[in-house]
């Protein structure tokens, strides 16, 4: 497909508002305030730097405010996002998998940030964005993570986990889970726990709270599912069974058991409230999502 359109997909310009109040700083340590405006400034010459070079390709392109963003993104071929990962999680939840995103890291991210999802920095920029639009390089299939509520169907879909928990940190959550076949009609084991939440991560984030928490790190292109229940309390025999993966063909069938909780997408942004008797479905089925990756995951065609 033909890459012409362009959706500029950007991080606040203004990161710190809070940096000044009525011309005053708010923060009065004077390095912490030369390193946030230093943050600033690095991400606006990123920015600049970004249209200058688009503005010498042969594409439509326009600039939009990662806070701007509330409705389905539509009628473009690509978005490009520059920030860091969360700019592109945020963008996720707006983009199907018929639309392309790449991902530029300004120089100060970069330094600072592991970003796995991130294709190119204003470094290699222009090639990267040359390797796109002449097929150069295709995209990469990236799995997310579809959650269905009392078998409703979520909107949203995570990039890189959904996190199942009391709305409060401190509380106790309850809930039981079985991993079942979407194909056959087996009856697996129930596992009950109380704990303080259930954390399931894509292969993308598997590289993010997951592996934080002492999961695995699982191959970038997986269909898998991760999960995790967080610090159970006395799981007794089923210990082995508090973490673990699941296939496509497979999904989580979770029972909550608690008065309130809160299911948590791609961080705390995105939340659906969860009560007493509801049951959650969480599976791989979620449309993917093509996303052009750095040069040790994309898969690059011959250039002759």
């Amino acid at each position: 497909m033909a890459i012409r359109k362009l959706l500029l997909l950007l991080k606040p310009v203004d990161l710190y508002p809070f940096l000044e109040t009525d011309g005053v700083s708010l923060i009065k340590n004077h390095q912490v305030l030369q390193y946030l405006e230093s943050r600033c400034k690095v991400h606006r010459d990123a920015i600049t730097f970004c249209q200058e070079i688009l503005n010498k390709k042969p594409v439509e392109w326009k600039p939009i405010s990662r806070n701007d963003l509330s409705h389905p993104i539509r009628d473009v071929d690509m978005v490009i996002t520059v920030g860091g990962d969360g700019t592109l999680l945020h963008a996720s939840h707006f983009i199907d998998d018929s639309v392309h995103v790449e991902e530029l890291s300004d120089q100060f991210d970069a330094s600072r940030s592991t970003g796995h999802l991130c294709a190119a920095t204003v470094d290699n920029f222009e090639q990267v964005l040359d390797d796109i639009l002449f097929g150069r390089v295709v995209p990469s299939k990236v799995s997310r993570i579809s959650v269905k509520l009392n078998s409703e169907p979520l909107l949203s879909h995570a990039l890189n986990d959904i996190l199942i928990a009391h709305p409060c940190p401190a509380a106790v959550s309850k809930f039981s889970f079985k991993i079942k076949n979407k194909d056959c009609d087996t009856n697996p084991k129930t596992v009950n726990c109380r704990s303080s939440g259930l954390r399931v991560c894509t292969a993308a984030g598997s590289t993010a709270a997951m592996l934080s928490a002492g999961g695995f790190l699982m191959p970038m292109l997986s269909r898998d599912l991760q999960f995790m229940v967080r610090e159970p309390i006395s799981p007794g025999p089923t210990l082995s069974q508090m973490h673990s993966a699941f296939k496509p063909d497979q999904f989580l069938d979770v029972n909550w058991y608690s008065d309130h909780g809160t299911i948590y997408i791609d961080g705390c942004q995105v939340n659906y409230n969860v009560q007493l008797g509801d049951t959650i479905e969480i599976s791989s089925d979620a449309p993917v999502l093509n996303v052009f990756l750095s040069q040790g995951f994309t898969q690059i065609r011959s250039r002759y």
